[in-house]
């Protein structure tokens, strides 16, 4: 997410000569879409499958807050905040308080939790509509609670974590349309089924349920349409690029992927290492994989429709293995030690999750064996290869933009070229032309800045990213009626982006309508209750009714 400069500190408000009025921007309802019947409309002719299934961790990715509800309380050392997370009256909560230093104190009551636990689990609460993640997570291996994983070093209380559409759709099923222009309201719930259900991996059932059709079996796809249904949901990549008008969340089984999403991985001189690598990409470079080719696949090894127990896991996995290597091989190599995943997949630390360890997919023929070093500089190659053909300039261009909000060395330039290179046959893509205005807008070229954010407005009028980068032009112009329609609109469809919050503050309180600002600020504190900056102002409006300061 972008960092949007604080019109506090540019100085320009004192220009501001106009009289301002809050706008009101009305949420419309969200579109429905067909919600598939859950796994227990299979359960009627599938019984054994069905209470197996039930028993996995794809089942178990989600449910109802108290079912999965891991009590507990810790003081993050950063923030000074303890957390304490508990069941009262029914219900599943989690408070926050800090009575050191800048005194804090709260509490949400949890609706679902996210994850297995077999690594961990997280939580979700909403908020007025709005779904966000805890800022907080259970890490089961190490039996221990800490903060999320990209804010164990925050030092205020991260409570504005959205629940994003393509984090739910690996963990939920029958996800719902969010709300025009947001990317976490929801009219209802924001999903239909905890888990995974059948459809996930065997598509529509609606006839099949009727007895007049039959459904996918991913075993009998091309190997590209059934991987697709695997890499959905165990394949990150460096960074994914959605195709323009589609969703990730549209793919249905027995399509291809690469139809929604084209992932890149980032290629350099430095070996890949395991703990950085989803399962598919490890597997990937296995040389079982490389070896057998198309043949191999996740389901190789893993049946979806049930896990081996503890006890049976060594002989269950062991029979995987020989069922390619053969007993010829197994009696000759290494008999007496018949755990192969011990040896070839051990557990390695998670880079991306602390506290957490993941099975090394890679299957190396020596524990601690590296991958080979790659020359030449770092570049974005499509995954997988086969799909490169598929990939565009628009693709590369909106991956190198990605990478250069998260501060990737070099990636700045690349995004630029690539942008440039891609306006001329995706003139209207509003996420492009919100790419390029960033652009000029780093370089001071305003005009120029402007005139892309227009654009990419005219054809997405909800494109909240452009709507709040061209209200702090607007205003430094001097036309801060325009820059306040601007960020009302986007601060109402994302009540969690503080920086917008703030900014229209400080734009009414220049403006000497210190009671519409002070409504602004506390509305940033609903979403964001430890926002130093907004917890600032708002004292100085307290105690000051006639100033306003940053």
């Amino acid at each position: 997410m972008r960092q949007w400069k604080l019109l506090a500190a540019t100085g320009v408000m004192a220009l501001l000569g106009v009289s301002l009025s809050a706008q009101n921007v009305q949420s419309k309802p969200s579109e429905v879409r067909k919600i598939d019947p859950g796994s227990e409309a299979c359960a009627s002719c599938h019984a054994a499958i069905y209470k197996s299934y039930a028993k996995t961790v794809m089942a178990r990715a989600s449910g109802p807050a108290l079912e999965g509800l891991v009590t507990g309380e810790f003081e993050d050392k950063e923030s000074g905040v303890r957390y304490r997370v508990f069941q009262r009256d029914g219900h599943a909560r989690m408070s926050y308080e800090r009575e050191k230093g800048s005194a804090v104190r709260g509490e949400r009551e949890l609706l679902y939790f996210i994850g297995s636990n077999k690594k961990g689990r997280s939580y979700l609460f909403s908020e007025q509509g709005f779904w966000f993640e805890t800022p907080i997570n259970w890490y089961a291996q190490e039996g221990k609670w800490e903060m999320t994983p990209a804010y164990a070093e925050a030092r205020e209380i991260p409570m504005n974590l959205p629940s994003f559409s393509s984090c739910l759709n690996c963990h939920t099923s029958g996800l719902q349309k969010r709300l025009p222009g947001t990317r976490n309201e929801y009219a209802g719930e924001p999903f239909a089924h905890a888990g995974i259900t059948c459809e996930r991996c065997h598509g529509v059932g609606d006839g099949h349920l009727e007895g007049k059709g039959s459904i996918v079996n991913p075993a009998k796809l091309t190997a590209e349409r059934r991987d697709s249904i695997c890499m959905e949901c165990h394949f990150e990549g460096t960074v994914s690029v959605t195709q323009a008008g589609k969703h990730h969340s549209q793919f249905q089984p027995g399509e291809r992927l690469a139809d929604y999403v084209h992932y890149f991985v980032l290629r350099g001189k430095e070996p890949q290492k395991a703990e950085a690598l989803s399962q598919f990409e490890a597997l990937s470079l296995s040389a079982c994989r490389r070896k057998s080719g198309d043949k191999m696949w996740c389901g190789s090894c893993h049946d979806p429709h049930q896990e081996p127990s503890e006890e049976e896991k060594v002989a269950y996995y062991r029979g995987k293995c020989l069922s390619c290597h053969g007993e010829a091989f197994a009696a000759k190599h290494h008999a007496d030690k018949p755990d192969c995943v011990h040896c070839h997949m051990p557990e390695l630390p998670s880079k991306d999750v602390a506290h957490t360890q993941t099975t090394d997919h890679r299957i190396l023929k020596h524990a601690g064996e590296q991958a080979v070093k790659t020359a030449g500089n770092e570049r974005l190659e499509a995954f997988p290869g086969s799909e490169a053909s598929l990939v565009n300039v628009r693709d590369y261009a909106l991956a190198w933009d990605t990478l250069a909000q998260r501060g990737v060395e070099g990636a700045s330039r690349e995004a630029e070229e690539y942008l440039r290179k891609a306006e001329k046959d995706w003139s209207n893509d509003a996420t492009l032309l919100s790419a390029l205005g960033f652009v000029e807008q780093q370089r001071g070229h305003k005009k120029e800045a402007e005139e892309y954010f227009e654009r990419a407005l005219k054809v997405r009028p909800r494109a909240n990213t452009a709507a709040a980068d061209l209200g702090i032009l607007e205003a430094q112009s001097g036309k801060v009626q325009r820059a306040v329609e601007l960020w009302e609109g986007a601060f109402e469809r994302a009540p969690y982006r503080s920086a917008i919050g703030i900014d229209l503050a400080m734009a009414f309180c220049a403006e000497g309508h210190k009671q519409e600002a002070r409504r602004y600020v506390l509305r940033v504190l609903e979403f964001n209750p430890d926002y130093g900056k907004a917890r600032q102002l708002l004292a100085h409006l307290n105690d000051d009714p006639v100033q306003c300061k940053p």
